[in-house]
């Protein structure tokens, strides 16, 4: 998948960093599993790296605390909000976004909290004043497309392009409301296949641009779409495979006429009898690994698709990281790694919260490079 020789006077893909990826995409054995903190929208820590720069010793840079880690992977770009006139700040606890969306501070984060479509009909969505992929700056996507290129041509690591947008099914809960979205899913299938259709052509609006700018570049993408609870998904296979499934593979098709990246997919949840539809539609790499949802166990997943997916995070983040020791973080991170590895890369499960201690955050990666 990744030449020696590249064009552009690219570092050659057989860096230590890139053939630990590429390992893992393979399922081969390597010195380590790669590890990845903060390269995607769900594997950092809140706050940002910086908050450990005093802990590890070193300047209050990000990208000296990644170096200090050891980490494999670096990132270029992010999602995307096009100039709209929906786009207000109401106050300084409350705004709205580009899609509409109204976001409250609850003391701690901003909460989605206003549903522009509810109880909305089909003439409703032809009518909404959606986000414009046109009236996004050019200037942005070139200079996405240099970070890009200086990651890949100057720098050892991987490159990884977080997502530009959504997923689908995601818009749909926050801009209806989870109840009416899911209601609609059950009992107004085709109200739901116009709204992924306009979604679906968005996203292929922002795909020309974005994946045309830094996609020849990129070693793997990412996307965000959250389809299970902590004891199932939101919908059964069957309703997932009609409603939701070909827009996911459509989009994957589509991105993939401008790259050859690998398509990585973040679903919290337990998602373990989705995952053959996600390897069909063309996911390469599933995150988080939620360990304690159910059927999410390491071992189960590692038995029934390890031969078929690259894994990516599963260091629990719900009880482990936030009360365990850094000796019990080190332990249980190794024991993942003997579990899943080859086709691992190691992460948090997700986002580290403020309240995990930073010796647990410490550990987890030392345990990583000690393995």
């Amino acid at each position: 998948m990744f030449p020696d020789i590249l064009p552009h006077g690219m570092v050659a893909d057989n860096s230590i960093h890139r053939e630990r990826f590429a390992a893992a995409l393979a399922h081969r054995a390597a010195d380590r599993p790669p590890m990845d903190l903060d390269s995607t929208d769900i594997t950092g820590i809140e706050g940002g790296p910086r908050r450990l720069g005093p802990l590890l010793g070193v300047a209050e840079d990000d990208e000296a605390v990644l170096v200090a880690l050891d980490t494999d992977i670096r990132d270029v770009g992010g999602l995307f909000s096009p100039p709209s006139e929906l786009a207000q700040q109401v106050s300084d606890t409350y705004f709205t976004d580009c899609w509409g969306i109204g976001y409250e501070f609850n003391g701690h984060h901003f909460e989605a909290v206003g549903r522009p479509l509810a109880d909305a009909s089909i003439e409703d969505l032809e009518n909404y004043n959606w986000p414009q992929p046109e009236r996004l700056d050019p200037a942005v996507f070139d200079q996405l497309a240099a970070q890009a290129r200086d990651l890949r041509e100057n720098s050892p690591y991987v490159v990884c392009a977080r997502h530009p947008y959504y997923g689908v099914m995601e818009l749909g809960c926050w801009m209806c409301g989870f109840d009416d979205f899911l209601y609609r899913m059950a009992g107004e299938p085709e109200f739901v296949h116009r709204f992924f259709e306009i979604i679906l052509a968005y996203q292929k609006k922002i795909d020309a641009r974005y994946y045309a700018a830094v996609g020849p570049y990129c070693h793997f993408t990412t996307s965000g779409d959250d389809f299970g609870t902590q004891t199932g998904p939101f919908l059964s296979p069957t309703m997932f495979r009609e409603l939701v499934l070909p827009y996911l593979a459509a989009r994957i098709r589509h991105i993939r006429t401008y790259t050859d990246a690998a398509f990585f997919h973040h679903t919290c949840g337990s998602v373990f009898v989705l995952i053959p539809d996600l390897i069909s539609a063309g996911v390469d790499i599933l995150n988080p690994i939620q360990p304690r949802a159910k059927d999410m166990e390491p071992a189960k997943l590692k038995a029934a698709y390890g031969d078929q997916i690259t894994f990516y995070g599963g260091v629990d983040t719900q009880r482990l990281l936030p009360e365990g020791t850094p000796d019990e973080v080190a332990a249980e991170t190794q024991a993942l790694i003997r579990t899943l590895a080859p086709g691992y890369v190691l992460s948090a499960a997700h986002t580290i919260l403020e309240e995990v201690p930073l010796e647990n955050v410490v550990a987890m990666y030392r345990a990583g490079a000690a393995v």
